[in-house]
């Protein structure tokens, strides 16, 4: 039998955040392993490097099995001082620049942080406005200027469209507003005044009852807002009004933010903005 518990450590001369989701991807094809997962950001010298090895030593000596180290380094020196670790090191720059040098006939600069330092670019720019688009239209908090955004999320409370709405901002510099459907509504029968000039605009987010529930118990416990009954009478006329009024949806009982941002880029047909 495999050992059921490893130590992951992504070792970056960033931010640790590429080599973190890339390494996710790959983890997750094993089911029935327990990863400690340790991150180590801006190991951008062989001194930083240095410092590591112990701590992959002693994992190595406390877990059940040897650690697996991803890592996402340009230097080469940086990178060969992690290669003397305890473990199985996984570097993706390494095995991808290599080949793609080979195809194109040439170098890549091997320049640190190239991945994130673009800070006076457009589209960053364009994701730094985006956030603050989102933060301020979180919620049905703010009507002004929805006409500017480029998706409206609607739903019931705690469905899902604050997190999925600001992973679209922060990833991919999208502006994203949401805006929660309520009894008022379901009464009236109605979309909310404020949204109804922008129906286009908007997509839907559903969710299990019993999920539901379990969320809003976790904030109002015993309440009427978290019962079960309650949960299943909004859930079924948000999916009426979105019914009525042809607004796509999507249900995200058992879908990742990242499954959910991107079935609504892909059915909205927005187009994504790489930092």
């Amino acid at each position: 039998m495999p050992d059921r518990n490893r130590t992951v450590f992504f070792i970056s001369d960033g931010t640790g955040i590429t080599a973190e989701t890339l390494g996710h991807s790959l983890l997750t094809q094993f089911e029935g392993i327990r990863f400690r997962q340790v991150v180590i950001p801006f190991v951008d010298s062989v001194e930083k490097a240095q410092a590591c090895l112990p701590r992959i030593a002693e994992a190595a000596a406390t877990a059940d099995g040897r650690p697996i180290v991803v890592t996402t380094l340009i230097d080469p020196e940086v990178r060969e001082t992690i290669r003397r670790s305890e473990a199985l090191v996984l570097d993706f720059f390494e095995t991808f620049l290599v080949p793609l040098e080979r195809e194109f006939g040439m170098k890549a600069t091997r320049a640190v942080g190239r991945s994130h330092g673009a800070t006076n670019s457009t589209d960053y720019l364009r994701r730094i406005e985006a956030i603050n688009y989102t933060l301020s239209h979180d919620d049905g908090v703010s009507n002004r200027d929805l006409g500017e955004a480029d998706v409206i999320l609607v739903g019931v409370s705690r469905s899902g469209k604050t997190p999925t709405c600001l992973y679209m901002a922060l990833q991919f510099g999208i502006r994203a507003a949401n805006y929660p459907l309520i009894p008022e509504d379901f009464e009236r029968g109605t979309l909310p005044p404020a949204l109804e000039p922008h129906t286009r605009k908007l997509y839907g987010l559903t969710i299990g009852a019993e999920r539901l529930s379990r969320i809003r118990n976790e904030r109002r416990p015993d309440s009427r807002y978290a019962s079960l009954e309650n949960c299943r009478y909004e859930i079924e006329q948000a999916e009426r009004l979105m019914h009525r009024y042809g607004i796509p949806s999507l249900n995200s009982t058992t879908k990742s933010i990242e499954e959910i941002a991107t079935t609504i880029l892909q059915d909205v047909k927005l187009e994504r903005h790489a930092y």
